[in-house]
């Protein structure tokens, strides 16, 4: 089967930073794609290449075996676009952006109507489709968004970070909405920062770093790739959390992490359940009272640490410029 997305040496400058640097990444049909990365690492210019919205410096791009630089026209067709940011107009209804949109794909107006009632029942916002989007919670106007993606029947969606700036619950309402799509055969590549995303999400995962592809599988396979379990301890007092990273560092031999939103410290181990009764033997004998110790398989957050050696929240502007500036395909 022809591969939805077919990448091979992908490169794009902005100026002297090279936004893409020998990019190869092939996405397969019937699954979600998930593209990991840190600011910078040349995600949002790669969904802008394979939504014909710039043009490579060099290497190879197809969706679903057509070549993006030589008929945009044809790709264009085929695929949907959501951004960073829900763009909808709050002064219309949901209804009718997604028949505006619906028209502007060429569909007539009983055809855009019909079309928008289906996107509004797929994404459970039927019952406010004609309310003004301006009275939409944010969750419920990124859903909008993502509706104004589908009205054009795409075979392929392209998702560049779409839960940012979400809450929680509205994310998850987003992840249910996706995996809808998928289920009724549209193709996704998305673009996150949120791990759990594209553990929630994904079936195969690429992690990019200035450019690169520096390691992809299934989430499961890239756990596996990072190798030593971890050790999570939440003491009672946030007082003992530097007792307890002492104590983790005596144990796994790799200086332990805090997570001072969470209040816990983690730290990577060799060993399994032995180890887990030593923690809680350690922690016994220094009066350290804990909430909650456990042992886990990494995160994909951890595995992303393990092979770029860097968290995936680091920042780098300057190299991942907007895609604005770049010259249109």
């Amino acid at each position: 089967m022809t591969p939805i997305i077919e990448a091979r040496g992908l490169t794009k400058r902005f100026g002297e930073v090279r936004a893409l640097d020998g990019l190869d990444l092939v996405a397969e049909s019937g699954r979600v794609t998930a593209l990991l990365g840190p600011n910078g690492a040349g995600k949002t210019t790669f969904v802008s290449a394979v939504a014909t919205l710039l043009r490579p410096d060099g290497g190879e791009i197809r969706v679903a075996g057509i070549d993006v630089c030589a008929e945009p026209h044809r790709v264009r067709k085929i695929i949907g676009l959501a951004g960073q940011f829900a763009s909808v107009e709050p002064a219309m209804t949901g209804s009718e952006n997604l028949q505006l949109v619906a028209r502007l794909f060429g569909l007539d107006r009983r055809s855009a109507r019909a079309a928008a009632a289906d996107v509004l029942e797929r994404l459970g916002l039927a019952d406010a489709g004609d309310r003004l989007a301006r009275d939409y919670s944010g969750g419920m106007r990124r859903r909008l968004d993502l509706g104004a993606s589908l009205v054009g029947r795409p075979r392929l969606l392209l998702l560049d970070e779409p839960t940012t700036g979400l809450d929680p619950r509205a994310r998850i309402e987003l992840w249910e909405a996706i995996r809808s799509l998928v289920a009724d055969g549209t193709d996704v590549l998305l673009t996150t920062q949120y791990l759990e995303e594209a553990d929630q999400l994904a079936r195969h995962v690429v992690i990019t770093d200035h450019g690169r592809v520096i390691a992809e599988g299934t989430p499961d396979e890239l756990k596996d790739q990072a190798g030593r379990n971890v050790i999570e301890v939440r003491p009672r007092s946030a007082i003992d959390l530097a007792a307890v990273e002492d104590a983790l560092a005596g144990i796994g031999g790799e200086a332990p992490h805090t997570d001072t939103d969470t209040q816990r410290v983690s730290a990577r181990v060799e060993g399994n359940a032995d180890q887990l009764r030593d923690i809680v033997r350690v922690l016994d004998e220094r009066g350290i009272d804990a909430d909650d110790v456990a042992l886990r398989r990494p995160s994909l957050d951890e595995v992303f640490l393990a092979v770029t050696g860097h968290h995936a929240e680091t920042t780098d502007p300057a190299a991942d410029p907007p895609s604005e500036s770049a010259d249109a395909v």
